[in-house]
């Protein structure tokens, strides 16, 4: 696993014969909470984006202390592991797009307007987007490739 701009943390940074599935791997907030075991085999690249980021930095905002200092710990963690891919207007665009698509199959694309953003940053960068979520991505179409872990 190359670790560039978008490092991955350093229990992953081991490195593996294995050839990796994609050149590049969009995680999704539930990868970035529950960090997947087999990111080395699926992609050389990891990154998150700035939908990511900000879904972190809301999550701080809870009422038991003790998960609010859990959870910003995770917060500032992620951002000394990675550079945040920016949410682009080229992004934006596709968003409108996904969103499109995804109600014109019949679903309701408001619940999950977070999700189909992180499918326009992956669409955008050409990068695979892993969830442990992949309901929450259904009737994206083509636009991005999501894979579950």
């Amino acid at each position: 696993m190359k670790t560039s701009a978008t490092p991955m943390p350093s229990s992953t940074m081991t490195r593996s014969t294995a050839v990796a599935e994609h050149a590049l791997a969009l995680l999704d907030t539930s990868c970035v909470i529950d960090f997947p075991d087999e990111l080395e085999a699926l992609a050389e690249h990891a990154a998150v984006s700035t939908v990511t980021i900000a879904e972190l930095a809301y999550s701080i905002h809870h009422d038991d202390p003790l998960v609010a200092a859990a959870r910003e710990a995770r917060y500032r963690d992620v951002l000394n592991e990675f550079e945040p891919i920016p949410y682009s207007a080229r992004a934006a665009h596709l968003y409108g797009a996904i969103a499109a698509t995804v109600r014109k199959s019949g679903r309701n694309p408001r619940p999950r307007r977070i999700d189909l953003m992180l499918a326009s940053v992956a669409a955008e960068i050409g990068a695979v987007l892993l969830t442990r979520n992949l309901a929450d991505f259904a009737a994206i179409g083509n636009a991005a490739r999501v894979v579950a872990v």
